[in-house]
């Protein structure tokens, strides 16, 4: 029985992703030139919380950033379960 599983905090891995961006000194611009989109608007909403990036999407982002997935995306709740008999 699972008791409580984490979920994405969308919010907080969309300015997890701004912070690791501009620490990282990658505009903008140039993601959108590396993940070949025709506007910026993807990484828009992945900044703003209001999308999350494709699975694919982030292994190419964390490799870009020079970070790991767990350094991109933030948690709420914690991995806590009881496995039943």
């Amino acid at each position: 029985m699972i008791q409580n599983i984490p979920s994405i905090d969308l919010i907080a891995t969309g300015q997890k992703i701004k912070q690791l961006r501009v620490k990282a000194g990658i505009s903008v611009k140039k993601l959108q030139e590396v993940f070949g989109f025709s506007t910026p608007q993807a990484i828009y909403k992945w900044q703003n919380g209001t999308a999350m990036p494709t699975l694919d999407n982030l292994v190419v982002l964390a490799a870009v950033l020079g970070v790991t997935l767990d350094d991109i995306i933030v948690t709420d709740g914690e991995w806590l379960y009881a496995v039943g008999a």
